[in-house]
């Protein structure tokens, strides 16, 4: 697999830009979707796709490819969208999300290329992760392993059980990113897995740890370029972000969780979303 020399933090966020363009778009079809916790993930997907990972859209399986998992598999739309804008498939596709025939689900599957396992049943995808991770190393490979991991997923058990047990086998070639975008289905997290406490709970498990803000694709960018960040130990970022990012009338509502705009709503949306279109030119 050939790498290419990184883009710019400009270009970065071209691309996140047009991956939030149709992330509301898919989010104004007939169905509606997952919208807040897409949004917020952009800029972490978007590091990923077009900086950080090797994957190669003309060969999605690769057998030297970096591999990434969406544990928090409402999130699929960003998904799609992130994987649509690198090429993975024709864009104009996703105007049939969700509907009679169509590939695209509201959780990832495989019929989608780029995508490697269906998920989201929350709390399995650290355990996948390790999986993917251990076999990399048995075979010699290179290959690195990415898994997203939501803030609310935290609550699950098999998220810690997959901590300790990544930790104990020393898999520094695993990267665990967790959204730390404060809100589920049911309204705040804080309550529950308060936001100081985060970085900490995942270094008493045995990772190397560091906190950005996820919105900050500069940020996101370099610390996991970084990776891994204490040898033989997995790296896990959190992320801090807002769910619903980039368009002002929903950010950070626990509303935007599951969206269907109107004409009008969609509208609003992509008028915002034009608005904090990146100007100018070269490296931030």
């Amino acid at each position: 697999m050939t790498l290419t020399a990184g883009p710019g933090t400009e270009e970065l966020k071209a691309h996140a830009l047009r991956i939030r363009e149709r992330i509301v778009d898919v989010c104004a079809t007939p169905e509606g979707g997952h919208l807040g916790g897409s949004l917020s993930l952009v800029e972490v997907l978007t590091s990923l796709y077009f900086d950080i990972m090797r994957v190669d859209p003309g060969h999605p399986d690769d057998p030297e490819r970096d591999i990434f998992l969406l544990s928090k598999g409402h999130a699929a739309i960003g998904l799609y969208c992130t994987l649509a804008e690198r090429g993975f498939f024709d864009p104009e596709e996703l105007s049939g999300y969700a509907t009679t025939g169509s590939r695209f689900m509201a959780h990832p599957v495989k019929a989608v290329p780029g995508v490697e396992m269906p998920t989201g049943s929350l709390g399995h995808g650290p355990a996948l992760a390790i999986g993917f991770a251990l076999a990399a190393r048995l075979s010699g490979s290179a290959r690195r392993t990415f898994v997203a991991i939501g803030d609310g997923e935290m609550q699950e058990g098999s998220v810690w059980e997959g901590a300790m047990g990544a930790a104990a086998l020393g898999l520094d070639n695993l990267v665990a990113i967790v959204d730390r975008n404060g809100l589920q289905l049911t309204g705040a997290t804080e309550d529950i897995v308060p936001m100081e406490s985060v970085g900490e709970r995942w270094r008493s498990f045995g990772w190397a740890v560091r906190e950005v803000d996820g919105q900050d694709i500069a940020q996101v960018r370099a610390a996991l370029a970084e990776t891994p960040w204490e040898p033989g130990r997995p790296s896990v970022l959190v992320a801090r972000t807002t769910k619903g990012a980039g368009v002002p009338f929903v950010a950070g509502n626990a509303k935007s969780h599951y969206v269907n705009f109107t004409e009008r709503q969609h509208g609003r949306a992509r008028s915002a979303l034009r608005r904090s279109a990146p100007r100018g030119g070269g490296d931030e």
